[in-house]
């Protein structure tokens, strides 16, 4: 009866060790997978910052993200006149 308990005490604590490692390698991949999408993001985040300060400086202002922006209450003659025959 002795032996049992001491095959069923090693196995159990084999398989509990084995759990352990599991669950540690679980956590760890999940962790890793944050620090990957999150570099990806920074630097994805960091191109756009860097697209819009360009675009900016191209166009002489800030972009708008709104219809028309600034120009929305201009009449079509103005916006022909400014932007069509130039």
């Amino acid at each position: 009866m002795n032996i049992i308990k001491l095959i069923l005490g090693a196995l159990g604590l084999v398989f509990g060790v084995l759990i352990v490692l599991w669950v540690l390698g679980f956590v760890w991949s999940i962790i890793w997978y944050l620090l990957f999408f999150g570099i990806v993001a920074a630097l994805g985040y960091g191109g756009y910052r860097l697209f819009k300060k360009a675009e900016a400086k191209a166009l002489g202002h800030e972009s708008y993200s709104s219809l028309g922006g600034a120009d929305l209450n201009m009449s079509w003659d103005e916006y022909d006149k400014k932007y069509l025959h130039k």
